[in-house]
């Protein structure tokens, strides 16, 4: 089964991709054996490490119309992997400011 993973651009993941670890939003039926394989496909590169883990979706509140129908709903649950690469692989999600620019 080819899945798709698709980097997550944050704060967080930036900090992490400084250690060689990089963080992929993953479908939420895939292994980790399928998400290695899709990282490696993928970006040419080699994994040394995974860690999985599924956010559950938030409780989100919603009426419709005023005073009317008051209810909760919840938002979809998500999947994450922090994927290790090996040592000189990477991968270029944040792009570095060029070296020029500070002149």
């Amino acid at each position: 089964m080819n899945i798709s993973v698709i980097p997550r651009a944050t704060e967080k993941a930036y900090a992490q991709s400084l250690n060689n670890t990089y963080v992929f939003n993953v479908p939420l039926t895939a292994n980790k054996q399928e998400i290695v394989a899709a990282v490696e496909a993928q970006f040419e590169v080699k994994v040394t490490g995974i860690k999985t883990l599924v956010q559950n979706g938030k409780a989100v509140r919603f009426s419709r119309g005023k005073n009317r129908y008051p209810g909760t709903t919840n938002r979809k649950d998500t999947k994450k992997a922090y994927v290790t690469l090996a040592q000189g692989d990477s991968i270029n999600v944040f792009e570095q400011p060029a070296e020029e620019e500070k002149k």
